[in-house]
């Protein structure tokens, strides 16, 4: 494993930091960056959040968001090898369980990758080696951090297919992935990211190319199973839908950065964003009559390398024009507290926000 870049301060130097970290994960202003012929392609740019064990914090936002690049940060897999010659540049802050990440040695964070941390990642055909049986890669992560002998591997292998719902796990257990089921493959890869009991779990599109059927039994699966390991959960998707049970919090992002933040509850009833807004209008509901087409957000996501001016979503917001200096299209807006424990980067006033949502949006979802 190549070692992490942290512009400003070498792999291993000590950075100082003048809080120390109050939660199980403490994200703060993480900045993810690549160098290409192009540009620098700001992918992550000044990302914030906190998590508890036991909780699920869900992100959301479109592809190129920025949202799987955080969490590829997070596990410390941002390697040269993987982006030609240049590496990612990472700054900013990583605390999980009181070790900071970024400035950690390469073998400590490989250390706790697999035991501390794992992800689901978002396709197990490609995640999967396709040389090696199902029973082989899960024994080979469990035997990483275990010195356990191929035997008692095994059985836990076996045990941990049974557990996510795997027929005949003691047969399976031998099968390849191809040979496997699309819904199937994903319980594998849960199994494969648990087989150690870590303490923070990301799933990062779990649910995609599968049926909603399937959808259902691994979301249920995935909750299931944070309640028994007790586990800090992130989900990542571009549903809201997928979301909605599961997550305690939302993070909304948009081109590198959080646009909105809160409560799953908040966010859901009370958002303050327009690209919230957007995502909830687009999003098919089953608990009503729907007699109106779905409203898509208008306009494409920004180039991460030219970046608009301003708010990076006022090309596409409606409502770009409601401040009358324009200063949508010349500054960038902060993310601010609206509510204990709500925080949204507008620069439409409250009163604002609060009267659009309350007489244009909310009554058309």
């Amino acid at each position: 494993m190549t070692e992490l870049h942290k512009t400003g301060a070498a792999v291993g130097e000590p950075v100082a930091t003048s809080v120390p970290p109050t939660a199980f994960l403490e994200v703060r202003d993480l900045k993810v960056h690549f160098p290409t012929d192009d540009g620098l392609v700001k992918s992550v740019d000044g990302l914030s959040f906190q998590l508890e064990k036991g909780k699920t914090l869900g992100i959301v936002g479109e592809s190129g968001s920025g949202k799987s690049v955080t969490s590829l940060g997070i596990l410390g897999l941002h390697t040269a090898g993987q982006y030609g010659r240049r590496k990612a540049q990472l700054s900013g802050e990583i605390w999980l369980n009181g070790t900071e990440l970024l400035t950690a040695p390469a073998d400590e964070v490989r250390k706790l990758r697999g035991r501390e941390m794992a992800m689901i990642f978002q396709d197990p055909l490609s995640a999967l080696h396709p040389y090696y049986s199902i029973g082989q890669q899960i024994t080979e992560a469990y035997r990483v951090h275990h010195k356990v002998d191929k035997k008692t591997a095994r059985k836990r292998a076996i045990e941990m297919l049974d557990r996510v719902g795997i027929p005949q796990p003691d047969k399976r257990v031998d099968s390849y992935p191809h040979e496997f089921s699309g819904g199937m493959r994903q319980r594998a890869m849960i199994a494969m990211a648990l087989v150690n009991n870590p303490e923070l779990l990301i799933a990062d599109e779990p649910t995609t190319a599968l049926d909603v059927t399937v959808q259902a039994q691994i979301l249920d699966l995935i909750r299931d199973l944070q309640k028994e390991f007790g586990s800090a959960v992130i989900m990542i998707t571009h549903d809201l839908g997928v979301v909605a049970e599961m997550a305690d919090e939302l993070l909304v992002m948009y081109g590198g950065r959080c646009v909105e933040r809160g409560t799953a509850e908040k966010v859901f009833y009370e958002p303050e964003h327009p690209y919230t807004w957007g995502l909830l209008g687009s999003m098919p509901r089953i608990d009503r009559e729907q007699t109106d087409r779905l409203v898509p957000v208008k306009g494409s996501p920004p180039s991460l390398i030219n970046l608009p001016q301003g708010c990076a979503f006022n090309p596409r917001c409606p409502y770009a024009d409601v401040p009358k200096d324009q200063i949508t299209r010349r500054e960038r807006p902060e993310l601010r507290e609206v509510a204990p424990g709500h925080f949204t980067a507008c620069h439409m006033s409250q009163e604002e926000r609060t009267r659009i949502w309350t007489e244009e949006i909310a009554p058309t979802l």
